[in-house]
């Protein structure tokens, strides 16, 4: 028979492995949602309200309205303000992952551009384990393998559709410059996880639109009536709010799990286009190597992330 203190120490065990399953749940969760309204870009990109713009400066454009109104409706909210050299590279990843985005886009294709900057979680795992020492379960190294699979299988179609000359393979080179500059993002974010999070996140899309803001007077294109409203929801719900999602989200779990979690994004984002605007005449369905490698991805999302989960939930019982 147990002794009560052998049994108080087990129960006490048992809570605390509960309340670490708890929090790491809610910091996959958080992620997710993040996930979800990032994946809503097509939405608002793709959407007629701003057909009247200049198609080669509309992306730019839309980037700077994005950003700006994502910081100033964070800004009110912001408790915290704390300054550190190691918001520099924080925000200096986060706009060049922006602007290399957007550049990748222009030159070649957007299925291109979102793909290549989804290499990031690649780079995040390499990073992270490899040179930050970070722990890394048997399932994360499964969905490292599956990651590398399925945005492969993607990209090595996506690529072969391209013109060799000069302006392709420049925006293939930019495109995976995004998503270096997207790791860099993750793991800053989940450095500074000692500073507020609305800080942070507001801090970085205000330093984007500045650098933004040159280019942006340079054009004679602006918002209109209801463009208005639409580019504040852009800016709050696509850009803004996941952001400080995220941010609290990596509190409690890895970078390389959340740069995993967040690969649900582009497999989305075809799929809320498709629903919104698929009888638009100007709609161009995504190609058949989209859903396999989009398929690939995602089995091994829930794998990693169900299958882990269920074995602790068994042994904390």
């Amino acid at each position: 028979m147990a002794s009560p203190v052998s049994w108080n120490r087990d129960h006490y065990h048992t809570n605390a492995m509960k309340r670490r399953l708890s929090i790491t749940f809610d910091g996959r969760i958080l992620v997710l949602g993040a996930a979800l309204l990032w994946s809503t870009s097509g939405l608002f990109v793709k959407a007629p309200w701003f057909t009247t713009w200049p198609i080669e400066t509309r992306g730019t454009l839309l980037a700077f309205w994005r950003t700006l109104f994502a910081g100033v409706i964070l800004l009110p909210w912001v408790r915290q303000p704390v300054w550190t050299v190691r918001l520099i590279p924080a925000t200096l990843c986060f706009a060049i992952m922006n602007v290399t985005y957007l550049t990748a886009v222009t030159q070649t294709t957007a299925a291109n551009a979102i793909w290549l900057q989804s290499t990031a979680p690649v780079w995040v795992f390499l990073i992270s384990v490899g040179a930050m020492h970070e722990a890394a379960r048997r399932a994360d190294y499964g969905m490292f393998l599956m990651v590398v699979v399925g945005v492969g299988f993607i990209l090595w179609h996506e690529i072969g559709q391209l013109d060799t000359n000069a302006v392709g393979r420049s925006g293939v080179l930019m495109g995976l410059v995004s998503g270096m500059a997207y790791a860099g993002v993750v793991i800053s974010v989940r450095a500074l996880r000692d500073l507020e999070s609305t800080w942070l996140i507001a801090l970085n899309h205000l330093v984007t639109a500045a650098i933004l803001l040159p280019f942006v007077l340079s054009q004679t294109t602006w918002p209109v009536d209801g463009q208005w409203g639409w580019l504040v929801a852009f800016g709050v719900l696509q850009m803004g709010l996941p952001y400080v999602l995220f941010a609290i989200g990596l509190r409690s779990i890895s970078g390389h799990q959340a740069s995993f979690i967040v690969l649900i994004e582009p497999v989305l984002v075809p799929l809320w286009v498709w629903l919104a605007w698929h009888r638009d005449p100007m709609y161009q369905p995504p190609a058949w190597w989209t859903f396999v490698g989009g398929a690939i991805i995602l089995a091994g999302l829930i794998v990693s992330q169900v299958g882990p989960s269920r074995k602790r939930s068994r042994s904390s019982q």
